[in-house]
């Protein structure tokens, strides 16, 4: 699980690597009639009930003037029961002063180690296929892999935290100038969720990731980048479909720089079967 710099970096590989992370920046999984599944940069450990699909939107402005825009979408499908959920992410970007254009598609696969009670599990592998232009910025064009692993624990009634451990591998990431490196990134993330009774909720959420990029000539970057993110959500239960949008004012840190960002959240939640919860 890895997330955006928020800003427009100086030099080319930079800039791919903005776009790289916002790619993996994975919402939450689950579903429910209160708000346990949504959040924003931090994954939640909740497969999706039986039954039931989700479809998200985010959205992020980031950059200086905060013209970098990016935008992914995700479906979330569960297979028989909460055990096993496989699910896509199709992410698109418009770096300033350049066009719209489709990244890195993303394949996932979750299983619930530890069904949800007191505290849940669920390790999650994503296959990254090599759909964006790596002369557009857009994508890295080699096929990769990423693991992540999110811990949930309902502290008490009201409050809920969760936590991310993750790796992201690239094989064979060609950089802009045309030379291939193997690039390994890591993240580290955690957050803090209350009131859980309420449809509105209050979120903290804060990550740091260390990401690596190829530059022009074939050298690897690496970056240390902290985020730290303030956000609300909050639920519109019409029947058997659940309405989640949400805000946040996120911080980036790097380098001694601090900038500041816009994202949203949709998520829509509904049933497409009447299907047993077995596992």
């Amino acid at each position: 699980m890895t997330w955006p710099w928020g800003w427009a970096p100086k030099s080319r590989s930079h800039r791919t690597g903005a776009f790289f992370l916002f790619l993996f920046a994975s919402p939450a999984w689950g579903q429910s009639a209160a708000i346990e599944d949504n959040s924003f940069f931090v994954e939640e450990a909740y497969n999706q009930n039986p039954g039931v699909v989700q479809h998200i939107s985010n959205f992020l402005a980031a950059g200086p003037t905060r013209k970098d825009l990016y935008y992914s979408f995700t479906q979330e499908w569960p297979i028989t029961g909460i055990r096993h959920q496989l699910s896509y992410t199709i992410p698109f970007t418009q770096l300033e002063g350049k066009s719209l254009g489709l990244g890195d598609v993303q394949l996932n696969y979750r299983y619930q180690l530890v069904a949800p009670r007191r505290w849940a599990l669920a390790p999650r592998l994503t296959l990254i296929l090599p759909t964006g232009s790596v002369a557009k910025q857009l994508g890295f064009g080699t096929v990769g892999v990423q693991v992540n692993v999110p811990l949930s624990i309902r502290v008490s009634r009201q409050i809920s935290t969760h936590w991310n451990a993750g790796m992201t591998v690239l094989p064979a990431a060609e950089g802009s100038g045309g030379m291939r490196r193997s690039l390994w990134s890591y993240n580290l993330a955690a957050s803090l969720i209350a009131p859980m009774m309420n449809t509105v909720q209050l979120m903290l959420e804060t990550a740091m990731n260390f990401v690596a990029t190829a530059d022009s000539l074939g050298r690897v970057d690496r970056a240390t980048v902290t985020i730290l993110n303030p956000g609300v959500r909050f639920a519109m239960n019409l029947g058997r479909l659940q309405i989640v949008p949400g805000a946040a004012v996120p911080f980036f840190f790097r380098a001694g720089q601090t900038d500041t960002g816009l994202f949203f959240y949709l998520s829509f939640e509904h049933p497409f079967c009447s299907c047993s919860g077995g596992e």
